[in-house]
């Protein structure tokens, strides 16, 4: 997330009426978004500045992107090895109830402050509440010294909000700047603040952006506390992406946060802080929404943010989906318990490392469910669907590059590592259209630069 400068003085000390060399120095710090922070006294302690640094340096990370980061950001830059804050995974049913429909529910687009806040919690350094509302945030320190003695404190937190309204191409980037405290001697009204957001790659590489709102630029830390919240907005039109029939543009967005300190004071430590990246996508596939643009060209398809998302299918008794439930549970679990049988079975959709990927062409569909059938009717007979009431229900599904046929077009796939099940024809049916909801709601598109996950819930 952030690499510190080094800690030692770096310009020469201001001079007092009397002539004395007063050394007024501003170590700058950034943590976690909400971390805790050492208190005056404790600064002041004669151990206190080299635990805080101690702190700073154990916390230090080369990552700069969501452990969930999908396409080509994700080899942009290291990656967290922690899974971000997340939302429950969304599901067709209250905690409390099921519904009689199976219906896929539409995904988060927009996410307050006080989620945001939530989801980063203490720890995390980034939150996603859906493919359409994700946030980052960092504290940042500052402890103010002269002579070597801390004097004073200050401090403030940035968090940044990105959502995306439904069949939109604009992506808002909402800052916030809170908790902006100081206590002691201070001269946080001449420190500079520059905010800055910015698009440092993008796939392909000529993708221009139209970019608006509020951003503060450069603001003293009394102007910022003043105002608290910006706006940045950003859309790429349609026709910059990849060629055919999903016009796919990928990019980074990185806010970051710089200081200057006040005139008579110098600057050490963690000189500017970039928070963690963002991976915004923008598509016009033909297959989802909104790909005509309701007849307006430079409207068409809209935006994501590139991250792995989970589909849940409930065992809770009532679910439509159950009998499909139980068989991917059995499958996550038991492996060596399904058909076909495979020694090293292990299937994927269960981990980030091993996503699934959304399959669009027919005819390697087509052949997956042949393979899936094969099987059904290898280990239950001809008759495995008792004249209709059953179905043979394949995962990894059969709209999946991972699907039972995955071997026949991959060399280095292994071959029945996947399982099937007859089920009743209505759980079937019920967890086809919950998969299809899925893909359509959160602009799954085809191939390996997406994925998801898959949970079972009770």
């Amino acid at each position: 997330m952030l690499t510190i400068a080094a800690l030692l003085p770096v310009a020469a000390p201001a001079a007092t009426a009397a002539g004395n060399q007063t050394d007024l120095r501003v170590e700058t710090y950034m943590l976690p978004s909400g971390a805790a922070k050492p208190s005056l006294d404790e600064l002041r302690s004669r151990q206190g500045m080299e635990t805080l640094r101690h702190k700073v340096r154990a916390m230090e990370s080369d990552a700069r992107l969501a452990a969930e980061t999908v396409g080509p950001a994700a080899s942009y830059a290291p990656s967290a090895t922690e899974p971000s804050g997340s939302a429950p995974a969304a599901s067709s049913r209250s905690a409390s109830q099921v519904t009689p429909f199976a219906t896929y529910p539409e995904p988060a687009r927009t996410m307050t402050y006080e989620e945001c806040r939530k989801g980063l919690g203490s720890s995390k350094k980034f939150f996603i509440k859906s493919r359409f509302a994700v946030c980052s945030g960092a504290t940042f320190l500052q402890t103010w010294i002269r002579n070597n003695r801390p004097v004073g404190e200050s401090m403030f937190n940035v968090r940044v909000v990105g959502t995306i309204a439904k069949n939109s191409r604009e992506i808002k980037f909402q800052y916030y700047f809170t908790e902006m405290e100081r206590t002691g001697t201070t001269a946080t009204a001449g420190m500079k603040i520059t905010t800055k957001g910015a698009i440092p790659q993008s796939w392909p590489s000529g993708v221009r952006y139209d970019q608006g709102g509020s951003m503060p630029g450069t603001k003293s830390f009394d102007e910022l506390k003043q105002h608290r919240t910006y706006l940045h907005t950003v859309n790429a039109k349609p026709g910059q992406g990849s060629s055919g029939s999903t016009d796919l543009a990928f990019a980074v967005y990185e806010p970051s946060i710089s200081i200057t300190p006040p005139p008579g004071w110098r600057l050490s430590g963690a000189l500017s802080g970039k928070l963690f990246m963002l991976a915004p996508r923008w598509d016009a596939a033909t297959y989802l929404a909104n790909s005509t643009g309701g007849g307006n060209p430079a409207r068409r398809g809209a935006a994501t943010f590139s991250y792995l998302t989970t589909l849940s299918y409930s065992t809770k008794a009532g679910a439509e989906e159950r009998a499909v439930a139980e068989h991917i549970r059995t499958a996550f679990t038991k492996p060596l318990d399904t058909k076909p049988y495979m020694s090293a079975k292990k299937v994927p959709g269960q981990a980030a490392q091993e996503p699934l990927h959304r399959l669009v062409q027919q005819t390697r569909k087509d052949d997956n469910r042949k393979a899936a059938v094969k099987q059904c009717k290898r280990y239950w007979g001809a008759n495995y669907s008792q004249g209709g009431a059953r179905e043979c229900d394949e995962y990894p599904f059969a709209t999946t590059y991972e699907g039972a046929a995955q071997a026949d077009y991959d060399p280095d796939a292994k071959k029945f590592n996947f399982s099937v099940k007859p089920v009743a024809k209505a759980d079937n049916g019920a967890a086809g259209s919950l998969l299809l909801g899925f893909y359509a709601k959160n602009r799954f598109i085809d191939g390996l630069q997406d994925g998801f996950l898959v949970k079972i819930t009770s």
